[in-house]
C-alpha cells in the first residue's frame, strides 16, 4: 500500500492505544474489541505488548480498524 493513502502512515500503536481510550474509555473498547488487556486490569503497557505479538494480528487488525472508523468519524 502507498504511504499517501494508508490512513496509519506515520501513526505508532501506542498514540492508536491512547486516543482509543481517551475516545471510547477502557470499559467501552474493551466491548467493541474483546481481549483481555483491555478488559482484565487494563493499561497501555500490556496492551501493546499483546498487540505487537504477530499471532494476536488479528486483534491489531481490529483495533486499527476502529482507530480508523474514530478518526473519520471525527471528520
Amino acid at each position: 500500500m502507498n504511504n499517501s493513502n494508508n490512513p496509519l502512515h506515520g501513526i505508532k500503536l501506542e498514540q492508536i492505544i491512547k486516543e482509543l481510550v481517551e475516545h471510547y474509555g477502557w470499559e467501552e473498547l474493551g466491548k467493541k474489541v474483546r481481549i483481555n488487556c483491555f478488559n482484565n486490569n487494563p493499561h497501555i503497557k500490556a496492551s501493546l505488548k499483546f498487540l505487537r505479538n504477530v499471532d494476536h494480528e488479528w486483534a491489531r487488525i481490529k483495533v486499527e480498524k476502529l482507530y480508523i472508523k474514530m478518526r473519520e468519524e471525527a471528520r
